[in-house]
């Protein structure tokens, strides 16, 4: 094995890795305060008390939306990709593109 690559590369970064995640956390739980009061508990959202009930349901529309945004979000992505590599794809392109929006539709 004249061209085996040095593995042992990666296991001391792996090591420095999680050496490293270790001691900041033993770090963060020697310095960290401990306190438990009233305010501790409560939510915090940018200085807004809370008002109501956070655990409200939904109607389907709402997801219907959402679920359509992202698929042709990431749609206008592929699209603008393929326009960007179009002289480069050719006719191949051109009809994956054609079954692409086909399928969407």
């Amino acid at each position: 094995m004249e061209h085996a690559t040095p593995i042992w590369r990666l296991v001391l970064y792996c090591i420095a890795v999680i050496a490293l995640v270790g001691g900041i956390t033993a770090v963060s739980y020697v310095l960290g305060q401990r306190h438990t009061s009233k305010a501790t508990i409560q939510p915090f959202e940018s200085g807004i008390v809370t008002v109501g009930y956070a655990r409200f349901c939904l109607p389907v529309k709402f997801y219907f939306v959402a679920m359509f945004f992202v698929i042709f979000d990431l749609e206008t992505v592929f699209i603008f990709a393929w326009a960007v590599a179009f002289r480069d794809v050719g006719w191949v392109g051109y009809i994956d593109m054609l079954v692409f929006v086909g399928v969407l539709i």
